[in-house]
């Protein structure tokens, strides 16, 4: 008994070489944008996140190096978990950087903080 594949995007009956998946060119094509625009959605929120955190390190750490409590960046839209790369220092610190601003969670007085740094020639993996 022959098994009728279906067209997952128009519901038609596939008809052809025993692999196809779908009933035409038109809507193997709806599928290819479709997958597109669902690999771009998640780029796109990414890059937005990127780019939310990168302006507020760069407002707050005008000197290259300042503490400023955790709640002022997250009332903001800070989002600790959407950064670029790391940096670890000698102490075992690991900074978490957004292209160049860095910061790093500390508790201070019972108060969660975040130390902002600019990246440095000498955090580079090519300077050790």
């Amino acid at each position: 008994m022959e098994t009728r594949k279906i067209c997952p995007i128009c519901n038609a009956i596939v008809k052809g070489r025993s692999d196809k998946q779908f009933c035409s060119a038109k809507c193997r094509s709806i599928n290819q944008y479709e997958q597109r625009q669902k690999n771009e959605t998640f780029y796109f929120k990414v890059d937005r996140h990127l780019n939310i955190n990168r302006k507020l390190l760069k407002k707050y750490n005008r000197s290259g190096y300042t503490t400023i409590r955790k709640s002022v960046l997250m009332e903001e839209g800070f989002d600790p978990t959407f950064f670029t790369h790391y940096w670890k220092n000698q102490k075992g610190d690991v900074y978490l950087f957004v292209y160049e601003y860095g910061f790093l969670k500390k508790r201070h007085n019972g108060k969660d903080k975040y130390i902002l740094v600019i990246w440095q020639d000498y955090m580079d993996a090519s300077h050790k």
